[in-house]
């Protein structure tokens, strides 16, 4: 059994971690998760600037990815849909309407200019073999900007999850910008359907957001749904309208959604109801407003944690610095190696080296006298001097280039090449305005694109409060008690207690001196004589002082108790007087005077006492009563 516990654990913990690893979490470097960036991959390898049947990616994919071709497509869908680093080209569906992609053998894409500057740089990438050994695949991306909070992410894994909201792409490369330049920042999501979100909860990038759609109610008699909610589709906002409807919470003639590239759902207003009344409640009982908590959980050096957004764009911001030296300097080592070479040709050509070979015999002689040739000019060459793949680099050019060899157009090539060396060292000694430069270059190609939308922020940042259902509904209701039979509720005939709505509940204080918190009934026994009935509205309850005088079981001597009611079970019975006590009056005024009736006993002189309910101290619900006299108490009568 031991052994089998063990192995259990064992494989458990490995699945969980690969789960929240190599599925579910994105990675903090490049904001892919695994399916995503061999997705990207793939493109990359297949990129020939044309658009790609998606069913060929999804088959390339499989090459990298071990979980078949469903997962990999509607990752891909998803992925395309955020616009960015995927261009479409065919259905992939519609994120206003929920409206699925069509089969991937219809449907085709291709990397974006801009997902290849972000992502692409097989020079910085780190590679492993893929699940099968046949091919290689990166490890993560050399990403330049932060991905993950460019698109948002959502994921569950095992004992976690992630839900990462998108955010405006030009205020995050802004942000980037202050952070390298030392400034604060502050970032607010940004959804792609539009909407209003207050941002009051969100605690840079964690905690809770709350979404809304936005509405015109320009014609009285008819609303406009024009941008949806985060998370939300045409279909469902619909489909709660007409929920809330059919339960009476709104009142509508009819709704249709004429959503098509833009969001539009119209609803007609019922007789007497106009379009101001009417957006509180849809705010209330639809789906047009949503509470979204947010948690930014990110895989950060192979581990699982929980950053804000100043600690991402602080990542990235380091991340972009370093990314861009390791490419300046990889340049500038390509344009030196191209220059040794460059100027080994001129010198080779110019001064017939290659004329010293002519009468060597032997592979070995032919090196040692191209070497012997170069040694006039070493100086010219440098420290590195002539190696052996230099000099398999010359004999290697053919007679026609040294024939038509332009030694003014060698040289202007040697030009440009110690220039842009120079331009490099330029960049590498000011890298951080070099970084603030390339993110203006990204800023202004976004601006100039149709295809990102210029880069404009399509929800709205406003302050507002979750519309209180309670406050909206209509207290149209009749809470009636019929004090003979002990029924209650609405559809009771009796005495009318109180006029409610569907989503109050009520404090029933029974004769017993029994209590509970229960939800609206149609019809319900409580008992005859019930002491108090009402809203069980806690700011209201917490104002109201019980006093109930009640006597004991075994002694029948009289007691007072004074509580406020402020804490309950929904459903739960509670007390207010001990087992076995009889209630004999309850009232809820601060302050009157009540007479207490003893029964005649021999030598009991003073049958009835007055007190005042007032001298007597608000104590807790668990608090004992107060003992008004040592006498066995036969009835209370108040003015």
């Amino acid at each position: 059994m031991a052994y089998i516990k063990n192995l259990f654990d064992k494989n458990f913990l490995e699945y969980a971690s690969y789960v929240i690893k190599d599925r579910a979490i994105p990675d903090l470097e490049d904001g892919l998760k695994p399916v995503q960036r061999r997705i990207l991959h793939t493109l990359f390898e297949n990129d020939d600037g044309k658009f790609h049947k998606v069913a060929n990616i999804v088959g390339e994919c499989m090459k990298y990815h071990p979980h078949g071709d469903a997962s990999i497509g509607s990752a891909l869908v998803v992925l395309a849909n955020k616009d960015y680093f995927i261009e479409r080209q065919g259905n992939f569906g519609n994120i206003y309407t929920g409206d699925e992609a069509s089969a991937v053998r219809y449907i085709e894409c291709r990397i974006t200019s801009l997902g290849k500057d972000i992502f692409y740089n097989p020079k910085l990438t780190e590679f492993v073999d893929s699940y099968d050994g046949r091919n290689r695949e990166p490890v993560l991306f050399p990403a330049k900007l932060p991905a993950v909070l460019i698109m948002g992410a959502e994921g569950i894994a095992v004992g976690m999850s992630t839900r990462i909201l998108p955010h405006n792409i030009l205020e995050v490369l802004e942000a980037e910008k202050a952070c390298l330049a030392g400034k604060k920042f502050h970032l607010y999501p940004d959804f792609p359907t539009g909407g209003m979100v207050d941002v009051s909860g969100y605690r840079d990038g964690n905690g809770k957001v709350l979404v809304r759609a936005k509405i015109d109610t320009s014609d009285p008699k008819r609303i406009l749904i024009k941008e949806l909610p985060f998370g939300s589709t045409t279909e469902s906002i619909t489909n709660s309208i007409e929920n809330a409807a059919k339960a009476g919470r709104i009142k509508i003639q009819g709704i249709n959604d004429f959503t098509t590239e833009n969001v539009e759902i119209e609803i007609k207003l019922a007789r007497g109801v106009y379009a101001e009344e009417m957006v509180d409640a849809l705010y209330a009982f639809t789906d047009c407003e949503q509470s979204i908590s947010v948690n930014l959980l990110v895989i950060k050096d192979k581990l699982p944690a929980v950053m804000t957004i100043t600690e991402v764009i602080k990542h990235h911001a380091k991340q972009l610095v370093k990314l861009l030296t390791k490419e300046l300097e990889i340049e500038k080592k390509e344009l030196q190696d191209k220059l040794h070479l460059r100027t080994l040709e001129r010198i080779f050509i110019e001064e017939r080296i290659y004329k010293a070979i002519e009468s060597m015999k032997t592979a070995r002689a032919v090196e040692d006298a191209v070497i012997a040739g170069f040694k006039p000019f070493a100086k010219e060459i440098g420290s590195r001097g002539v190696s052996h793949d230099d000099v398999e680099h010359l004999l290697r050019i053919p007679i026609r280039r040294i024939s038509l060899y332009d030694i003014n157009k060698a040289r202007e090539e040697m030009r440009e090449i110690l220039d842009r060396i120079k331009v490099i060292n330029g960049h590498l000694k000011n890298i951080v305005a070099y970084a603030l430069s390339y993110i203006d270059g990204i800023a202004a190609r976004i601006k100039a694109s149709e295809e990102f939308g210029h880069g404009k922020r399509r929800t709205e940042v406003l302050s507002f409060d979750k519309v209180d259902v309670k406050e909206v509904v209509k207290k149209d209701l009749e809470l009636k008690y019929d004090r003979d039979t002990g029924y209650l509720g609405t559809a009771v005939t009796g005495e009318v207690m109180a006029e409610l709505s569907s989503f109050d509940r009520i404090l029933v204080l029974k004769k017993d001196g029994q209590w509970s918190v229960v939800n609206l009934p149609d019809k319900s026994f409580v008992g005859p004589g019930a002491w108090w009935i009402g809203a069980a509205d806690k700011e209201v309850l917490s104002s109201i002082v019980f006093t109930v005088i009640y006597r004991d079981k075994e002694k029948q001597y009289p007691y007072i108790k004074r509580c406020i009611i402020e804490g309950w079970i929904m459903n739960k019975e509670y007390s207010l007087v001990p087992e076995g006590a009889e209630v004999l009056y309850v009232d809820t005024r601060d302050k009157f005077n009540f007479t207490v009736r003893y029964a005649p006993k021999p030598r009991l002189k003073v049958l009835t006492e007055v007190f005042k309910a007032q001298d007597y101290p608000v104590r807790g619900l668990k608090a004992g009563g107060i003992k008004l006299a040592g006498k066995e108490a036969a009835a209370v009568t108040v003015k």
